[in-house]
C-alpha cells in the first residue's frame, strides 16, 4: 500500500469510528436534554396541562397555542389553519412549504383531545392534568394517548426550520379534535369542509409503537388496519308494578342473565393478511411456548391447544376475534317500584370483514330470549387496510435498525380505533407507527389510572419520527 493510499485508509477508517460513535450515541441522556428535547419537553407539558377532555374539556385553547407554537417556528400565518365546528372544537393544521416537486404531501397527524380523567381516579400524588416527572416517566393525561406524538410534531417542526430544511414536498401537521369518539371529530370535519388543507399521499398517524421485554426492544410495529367500532343496546321492558309484589319477569334479572350469556360467549377465531403476518412474525420473537402457539394457529386456526396459549393474553385475543363488553348500565326508575326498562351498552370491536348486523344476530342467539332486545346503537363504516408501501416501510425498518438494534418491524392491525379510518375511506394510505416504546405488562396504561410514557422512549420516539419524516420528503430517500 502506497503512502497516500494508506493516508485515505487512515482518514477513512477515522470517519467510519466517528460516524459509528455518533451513530451509537444515546439519543437521551438523563438530566441533559438536548436544545430539541428540552423544547418538545416544554411543549409536551404544555399540552398536557390544558384541559382538552372529549366532554368537560375544551380542545381550543390547545389548537391555538400550538399554532402560536408554529408562528415562533417560522410557519408563515398563512399556512397555519385553526377552526372547527364548534368554539370549544377547533383543530390546527400547519403546513411546511417544500420544492414544487409534484409530489403530494406527507400528513403527520395527531389528536390533542383526550379521554376523560378524574383526579380522585388516579394516585393520591398524581393529577392527571399535571405533568409529572417521577422515575423515568412523564404522567398525565395525554402522555400516551395521543400528546406525545402531538408535542413531537411540533418540536421537530423548530428542528426542521432551524436547519434550513427544504422538504421535496410539503409536510402537513394536524392536530385535531375529537378523536376520542367525540361529537365533532376533528379529521372528518377537515376532510368535508377543508380536504385542501389535508390533501395528502400518505399519513403518519398513532396506533403502531415499539414493545419492550425486560427493558430491551423487542419489535416495533407499523399499524395498517383496525378494527370497526360498534356499540350495541341490550334492552329489556315491561309493565313494572309495585316493588311489594315481586314477579318473576323483572326487567333487571332478565338483563343480568343476558349479559352473564354475553360474557362467555367468544366469537370465532379469525385471521387476515395483516394479523397472520403479525403472528408470523411475532412468533420468533415471543418466549419458545408461545412462539410454538402462534405459528401452530397460523398453520391451523382450528388448533385448539394453539388457540388456548394465544388467546391467553389479552392483547394477542382481541387480535384473534371480534370482542364485545359490557360498558354501561341503567335501570329501574324508583326505589319501592319494578324496573319497566333495563339497558346495557355492549361496546364491540369488529372484525374489518364483519359487520355491526352480523355481531348482533350473533349476540341475538347467545342470549335466547325474545323478552330481550339487541340493537345496533352506533356503527362506524369499515375501511380498507393500507397497502405495505415500501416506500414507508423500508425507512421505517431502516431507522429502526438504526435507533433500536436489529429488531423485526411488523404489519399490525390495531384493536382501537384512529383517525387513519377517514384516510383510508378516501383511499389514502394510513400508517400507525410512532418509534415510542412500551412494556405493555405495566405501560398500558391509555384511557386508565396513571397514564405515563417512559421519558427514554419520548426521545427516541422524537428522533424516531424526526428521521422518519426527513425520508419520506427527500427525493429518492427509501
Amino acid at each position: 500500500m502506497n503512502v497516500r493510499s494508506s493516508s485515505l485508509a487512515a482518514a477513512f477508517a477515522m470517519a467510519s469510528a466517528t460516524f459509528a460513535s455518533a451513530q451509537q450515541a444515546p439519543i437521551y441522556s438523563a438530566g441533559a436534554l438536548k436544545p430539541h428535547q428540552q423544547l418538545a419537553r416544554e411543549i409536551y407539558k404544555e399540552l398536557i396541562e390544558i384541559h382538552t377532555g372529549v366532554s368537560t374539556g375544551n380542545v381550543t385553547p390547545a389548537a391555538v397555542a400550538m399554532a402560536a407554537r408554529f408562528r415562533t417556528a417560522g410557519v408563515p400565518d398563512s399556512d397555519i389553519f385553526v377552526g372547527g365546528p364548534r368554539p370549544d372544537k377547533h383543530n390546527v393544521v400547519a403546513r411546511i412549504r417544500g420544492r414544487n416537486s409534484g409530489r403530494k404531501p406527507v400528513i403527520l397527524l395527531a389528536h390533542i383531545d383526550v379521554v376523560e380523567a378524574l383526579k380522585a381516579d388516579w394516585s393520591a400524588d398524581l393529577d392527571p392534568f399535571v405533568f409529572t416527572e417521577r422515575d423515568g416517566y412523564y404522567y398525565g393525561r395525554g402522555t400516551a394517548d395521543d400528546k406525545a406524538m402531538a408535542s413531537i410534531f411540533v418540536a421537530n417542526a423548530f428542528r426542521l426550520k432551524q436547519e434550513g430544511y427544504v422538504p421535496d414536498r410539503d409536510i402537513i401537521i394536524a392536530l385535531t379534535a375529537d378523536e376520542e369518539s367525540g361529537p365533532a371529530n376533528g379529521v372528518d370535519w377537515l376532510l368535508k369542509n377543508h380536504p385542501g388543507l389535508v390533501d395528502g399521499a400518505l399519513v403518519i398517524n398513532e396506533g403502531g409503537g415499539g414493545t419492550l421485554r425486560n427493558g430491551k426492544p423487542l419489535f416495533n410495529t407499523v399499524q395498517a388496519t383496525e378494527k370497526i367500532t360498534t356499540n350495541l343496546t341490550l334492552r329489556v321492558t315491561n309493565k313494572g308494578g309495585h316493588s311489594s309484589v315481586p314477579r318473576a319477569d323483572n326487567a333487571i334479572y332478565s338483563l343480568a342473565l343476558a349479559l352473564g350469556k354475553v360474557s362467555a360467549y367468544q366469537f370465532p377465531i379469525k385471521l387476515n393478511d395483516v394479523t397472520r403476518l403479525f403472528f408470523s412474525r411475532t412468533a420468533e420473537q415471543e418466549e419458545p411456548a408461545m412462539g410454538r402457539a402462534m405459528k401452530a394457529l397460523v398453520a391451523n386456526p382450528g388448533d385448539q391447544s394453539a388457540v388456548s396459549v394465544v388467546t391467553a393474553d389479552p392483547r394477542y385475543n382481541s387480535m384473534l376475534r371480534t370482542t364485545c363488553v359490557a360498558t354501561g348500565l341503567s335501570g329501574g326508575h324508583a326505589t319501592n317500584a319494578l324496573p319497566q326498562l333495563a339497558e346495557a351498552n355492549i361496546n364491540c370491536r369488529i372484525y374489518p370483514d364483519e359487520t355491526a348486523q352480523q355481531v348482533r344476530d350473533a349476540l341475538a342467539k347467545t342470549i335466547g330470549d325474545s323478552v330481550v332486545e339487541v340493537l345496533v346503537r352506533t356503527q362506524r363504516p369499515p375501511s380498507p387496510p393500507s397497502p405495505l408501501l415500501p416506500e414507508v416501510m423500508q425507512p421505517v425498518e431502516r431507522i429502526t435498525r438504526e435507533l433500536f438494534g436489529n429488531i423485526p418491524v411488523i404489519p399490525v392491525m390495531s384493536t382501537g380505533a384512529t383517525d387513519s379510518r377517514f384516510f383510508r375511506q378516501q383511499g389514502v394510505p394510513a400508517f400507525g407507527v410512532s418509534g415510542l416504546f412500551l412494556d405493555p405488562s405495566v405501560d398500558a396504561r391509555a384511557h386508565g389510572r396513571d397514564e405515563r410514557m417512559r421519558i427514554q422512549s419520548y426521545y427516541e420516539g422524537q428522533e424516531f419520527l424526526y428521521r422518519l419524516t426527513k425520508a419520506l420528503t427527500q427525493a429518492g430517500v427509501p
